[in-house]
């Protein structure tokens, strides 16, 4: 649409609800706290009528968007080799499928579902935990020719660990691994590179920068072929959670909640 016509369009909406949705500037234009709350209960409303219209609707004949989002290894590896069977059993059904390892917000960015490794902490979102990744330490042969293997924890000291931080600047350079009894233990080690995301981290383990702790299933192949090596067994982290998270809706699209169950279907077969 023209630009003139969504301003007069928005402009109206604003005159009937008597407040400001956008603020505008010379320079810019952004969302008011009070259109932010509209624009929440709007797409609320508008899923609702989706599935008004769809409730009656066999397997068959779903269509429509399904907008989610996903860790980029997770779509990489396991997600999009796949998704072409779904969508020929489903092909009136779109899918935007963002891939990312920052935590996106499902209600202000539209997702109808997100998958998300680790700890949660929205409770604003419906959560179902389906798989565990489990960890392993890694290094490349180029890391072994150069430092050596790590046998024990007291080695870590002479070695580098490649940084993870979702948000540069916060840390990682913390190797963790469960202890004997099961506690989650932390050691501080030396870290020259830090990463934000989990290509770039596989990556810098394979330039030889350092020890990665990393799911299994995102390096599998690379340890199979002997790209990277496993190191510390005894010392790895906890399993990682892997979990389904949604709005709360009473009713959720048909085509979302296929979706969701082909997704974990199909992740629960890689992972096993």
């Amino acid at each position: 649409l023209p630009r003139s016509t969504v301003s007069a369009a928005v402009q109206q909406l604003e005159n009937e609800l008597d407040v400001r949705l956008l603020q505008r500037t010379t320079r810019r234009v952004m969302v008011t706290a009070e259109g932010e709350r509209f624009m929440e209960r709007a797409r609320s409303l508008l899923h609702d009528a989706d599935e008004l219209r769809t409730m009656f609707c066999g397997e068959h004949t779903l269509k429509g968007v399904i907008r989610v989002d996903m860790p980029v290894v997770v779509a990489r590896d396991m997600v999009l080799p796949c998704l072409a069977e779904f969508l020929a059993r489903y092909p009136q059904v779109q899918v935007e499928l963002s891939s990312t390892d920052r935590q996106v917000d499902p209600m202000a960015e539209g997702f109808d579902l997100v998958l998300r490794a680790g700890d949660l902490s929205d409770s604003s979102l419906i959560a179902r935990r389906i798989a565990e990744h489990r960890m392993v330490n890694c290094i490349s042969r180029g890391y072994q020719q150069s430092y050596g293997t790590p046998q024990s924890l007291d080695d870590l000291k002479v070695h580098k660990l490649i940084g993870y931080s979702a948000t540069l600047g916060r840390g990682g350079d913390l190797f963790d691994y469960v202890d004997a009894r099961g506690q989650v233990q932390q050691l501080r080690m030396t870290t020259l590179v830090t990463v934000n995301n989990a290509v770039a981290y596989t990556s810098a383990c394979l330039a030889g920068l350092g020890i990665i702790q990393t799911p299994y299933a995102g390096v599998a192949s690379l340890i199979n072929d002997g790209s990277l090596l496993t190191v510390l067994d005894d010392f790895v982290c906890a399993p990682l959670p892997l979990s389904v998270l949604y709005p709360e809706r009473r009713f959720q699209p048909q085509r979302v909640r296929v979706f969701m169950q082909w997704l974990t279907d199909i992740i629960q077969q890689k992972m096993n």
